[in-house]
């Protein structure tokens, strides 16, 4: 055979391992677990970090505010420093449409070594153990929408199924034709990284959370020393999964039928920065990984269809073979996202073209991050950690 079959034979074996070695990353019937009602529904505290969130807040504050929820329940926002107002809204919002009650509180400016977010976390939960003593702890963005019985089911999952940590992928906006084109591609990357089933199982290394909902267990996160133990942390939803996960406490990720990101990213330019922001930190910062990451994708993704149309016209029947099946189990396994998000079938051949995208927003995010600019996010750069405290996340 030649050289391009070779490579296209080796393409195809590895889509077919990702077919039924990966975890099954590729279905999307992983929702939330066995749902049993308490006997008395325990207190839960809603933690909200939110920074220049006014432009979304309207459309995902008031669906907190009315969650029917049958136990007690408190909405904790930290205004992380916000300049356009958020904490003022935060209130006349909860004054129009009453509900749970809110707290709105600042923490003030990180101190070094903390990353904005998380440092806005630490808050709230300290505010809610103060004011509430809850026993569940919801932490969700600020631009994340609930449906009024949220709440309920993800408490019920968490105490049918004995969960200490269960967390919802809320399922993003994907109107535009950029967020079309990438965003179910950012889910189904992720739960090729991290399968869902394996999160699940006991003792597996595989840890992994979506920050926009992530319903903990009080005492877990005291036992896991979390926030402050991931204080560092740009992919905080991993990070603290892995905590939890690590100090004992049992962790769930599923996709989410009834929680939805309110925040539109329009541009090309908007989803490029989201990725990129944290590219390179999912990498460990790893020049090694970064040529792994780019090599790998360039074998999966861009091989088939490349080497179809290269061997479609040099007459190489095994390579063209090889190629086109794993360009057919690749769009296959893309099919059932695309269903997930409602967009049409016919993006999924098209995901060849987005993987490239992906590795160009990875080399951006390391060139980023080499030239000093670090990961940023509103307004903050955050700068690579030093190894001793990089210790709890690897």
């Amino acid at each position: 055979m030649s050289a391009l079959a070779w490579t296209a034979a080796l393409s195809l074996a590895a889509w077919l391992w990702l077919l039924l070695g990966q975890g099954f990353f590729w279905r999307t019937d992983i929702r939330l677990p066995d749902r049993r009602d308490p006997d008395r529904w325990p207190s839960v505290a809603l933690v909200v970090p939110a920074r220049d969130e006014a432009a979304v807040l309207p459309l995902s504050l008031p669906s907190l505010l009315k969650q029917d929820y049958p136990g007690e329940a408190r909405i904790f926002l930290v205004d992380d420093s916000s300049s356009d107002g958020t904490g003022e809204l935060a209130r006349t919002l909860a004054a129009q449409h009453g509900g749970l009650p809110l707290t709105v509180t600042t923490p003030g400016e990180p101190p070094a070594g903390w990353t904005g977010k998380l440092w806005a976390v630490r808050h709230g939960i300290a505010e809610a153990r103060q004011a509430a003593h809850p026993e569940y702890l919801l932490l969700t963005d600020a631009d994340i929408a609930h449906e009024p019985d949220s709440l309920r089911e993800l408490v019920a999952s968490a105490h049918g199924s004995g969960f200490d940590l269960v967390s919802q992928m809320a399922r993003l906006r994907a109107t535009s034709v950029w967020e079309r084109l990438i965003v179910p591609a950012f889910v189904y990357f992720f739960a090729q990284l991290y399968p869902f089933r394996w999160i699940a199982v006991d003792g597996a290394r595989t840890a992994a959370a979506a920050g926009g909902c992530v319903l903990l267990r009080d005492e877990a996160a005291a036992r896991a020393r979390v926030p402050e133990s991931i204080r560092h942390a740009v992919i905080d939803d991993v990070a603290l999964a892995r905590a939890v996960k690590s100090s004992g406490g049992r962790v769930w990720l599923g996709l989410a039928d009834k929680v939805d990101s309110v925040r539109p990213y329009p541009r090309l330019g908007d989803l490029w920065r989201m990725v990129s922001r944290s590219a390179y930190a999912q990498l460990r910062h790893q020049p090694l990984l970064l040529l792994g990451t780019v090599a790998g994708l360039l074998l999966v993704y861009v091989v088939p269809p490349v080497g179809l149309a290269v061997a479609w016209a040099a007459g190489d029947g095994p390579a063209a073979w090889a190629a086109g099946l794993a360009w057919l189990v690749m769009t296959a396994t893309y099919v059932p996202m695309l269903r997930y998000y409602r967009q049409p079938l016919w993006l999924a051949p098209l995901l060849p073209g987005t993987a490239v995208l992906y590795l160009l927003m990875t080399v951006d995010s390391a060139v980023q991050h080499y030239e000093g600019r670090g990961a940023a996010w509103k307004g903050r750069t955050y700068a690579r950690p030093d190894r001793t405290e990089a210790a709890p996340d690897q």
